[in-house]
């Protein structure tokens, strides 16, 4: 399947607003781990779980292994980098923009000043 960089930012951004997937990453960040050892620490079924687990490969965050009758799950950071890069390009864009505005804001002040001045 092919999918854009947007698509691959869009899937990204869903799984990581819910804090279930968030936890499995960080899980999977020490380790490869199997489906089940993935979904212990939850006080949700399985089956809930695999909903999370297929939002994190959808994103490109996960890659599943089928080793026999085991499903062991990996860590993929590269789509994870992708969106910090993106965030930080947008982060920058709107630091640009609100010193642009601060200068503005002071310049304007300036001149009002030196009117009342005169």
């Amino acid at each position: 399947m092919n999918i854009d960089f947007e698509t691959h930012l869009n899937f990204t951004m869903i799984a990581l607003s819910d804090p279930t997937p968030r936890t499995i990453l960080e899980q999977l960040t020490r380790g490869e781990a199997c489906v089940t050892d993935v979904a212990q620490p939850f006080e949700i079924s399985l089956n809930a779980v695999s909903k999370h687990l297929k939002i994190l490969e959808r994103a490109g965050l996960v890659r599943r292994e089928i080793r026999g009758r085991n499903h062991v799950l990996h860590f993929e950071g590269k789509r994870l980098a992708e969106a910090v890069e993106w965030i930080g390009t947008m982060s920058r864009f709107w630091e640009d923009r609100l010193d642009a505005l601060e200068r503005l804001l002071r310049e304007r002040k300036a001149q009002a000043g030196t009117k009342r001045s005169a």
